[in-house]
């Protein structure tokens, strides 16, 4: 067994520090020397902590801004989803059950919002500001608002 190579200090303890030394080390197998060491490799370890606690609680700060920010973006969504729907379902009417033509035509439109959904998160893009850069207008595969339904259909709400 090899033995460690160790360094002598001469330290300067307040007589009460110095009288709970000297009651720990009267208990067998404790040493001076082993509970001076055990204290300052603690206090070096909690010292050690603080300055990673420093250096990364900057960075752990951006983060939790930025996760308020993407829960309150979601809360927004959500609210405007929610109305949105309430404002839809209040202004249309239900739909016949017999009227499958509407039904056909209103499979087709969310079919085709499903789709537009699908490029828009395959491709990274944002629907928000969509219409200034395109001039105002929807895409080509979703028909416009008011647009004439395809031949055979009609409106939720019309009879052919």
């Amino acid at each position: 067994m090899s033995k460690q190579f160790k360094t002598r200090h001469q330290l300067y303890l307040s007589a009460d520090v110095a009288e709970k030394l000297e009651a720990l080390a009267a208990k067998p197998g404790a040493s001076k020397s082993a509970i001076l060491a055990d204290a300052v490799q603690a206090w070096l370890t909690r010292r050690g902590t603080k300055e990673l606690d420093d250096r990364f609680a900057l960075r752990l700060d951006r983060v939790s801004a930025q996760l308020a920010r993407i829960e309150r973006d979601q809360q927004i969504l959500l609210e405007s989803l929610a109305l949105f729907i309430r404002y839809y379902l209040t202004i249309n009417a239900p739909l016949p059950e017999p009227d499958q033509a509407a039904r056909a035509v209103g499979r087709d439109r969310f079919q085709a919002f499903i789709d537009q959904v699908g490029r828009h998160i395959a491709r990274g893009g944002r629907a928000f500001g969509q219409e200034e850069r395109d001039g105002g207008q929807p895409p080509s595969h979703m028909p416009a608002a008011g647009a004439t339904p395809p031949e055979g259909h009609s409106r939720p709400g019309e009879r052919p």
